[in-house]
Order: C-alpha cells, then structure tokens, then sequence
C-alpha cells in the first residue's frame, strides 16, 4: 500500500502539488495497487479539493 506520508518523505525533494501528481501517477503505473492519504500535502499550491485530484490521479495513471 502506498502512503502518502512515505511518498512525501521519499520524495523530499518535491516543491508543489502537481509535482506531487505526477510521482503519484508514476508509482500507479509502477503497480501500487492501493493509495492511502494519511497526511495533507504541504505545498501552497495545494488546492481545496486535494483529496479527490491525487485519487484521481493514482486511479488514472494505472
């Protein structure tokens, strides 16, 4: 299972929430099968409705 928390950390070098996107696309198309969101990205550019576009993105991406 993918953890947000785990990508964020992971992936310390991450500057915005659509760089946060496309690694969660990535990871998807890498054979996570399961997302869980247990942290709120930290980014400014993190919009309202975060929860549903990284759902979004991991279920697209696969």
């Amino acid at each position: 299972m993918l953890h947000l928390s785990e990508v964020l950390i992971q992936e310390h070098d991450l500057t915005s929430f659509t760089e946060l996107v496309a690694i969660i696309q990535k990871r998807a198309r890498e054979g996570e099968m399961f997302f869980q969101m247990d942290i709120k990205p930290p980014f400014g550019d993190t919009p309202d409705n975060w929860e549903e576009r990284l759902e979004s993105a991991f279920t697209s991406a696969r």
